[in-house]
This record gives structure tokens, sequence and C-alpha cells, in this order.
């Protein structure tokens, strides 16, 4: 996963919580998630733009 181990990872969290606050860390998961599952859909299901 990245050559990221638990202590970088841990460390990550931390560093996330301490900016955002423990309310916001489930929109940004929300909204992450849902530009992802936008993005997996565009890249699997091309419209043809001619």
């Amino acid at each position: 996963m990245l050559g990221l181990g638990w202590p970088e990872l841990a460390i990550i969290l931390i560093v996330a919580l301490l900016i955002f606050g423990p309310k916001k860390i489930p929109e940004l998961g929300s909204s992450l998630g849902k530009t992802l599952r936008g993005f997996k859909e565009g890249v699997n299901n091309p419209k043809d733009e001619e």
C-alpha cells in the first residue's frame, strides 16, 4: 500500500483529525467516495463527444 506502514498511517490520521476535526472527516470521506465512483463510471462508460 504505497510503502506506508501502520505508524505512517497513524500519523496521517492524527494530522487529518487535527486539521479537519472529528465532525468533518466523515463528510470528506463521503465526498471522496462519490468523486471516485463518478470517475470510475466515467472511465468504464465513456460517452461519445463528437
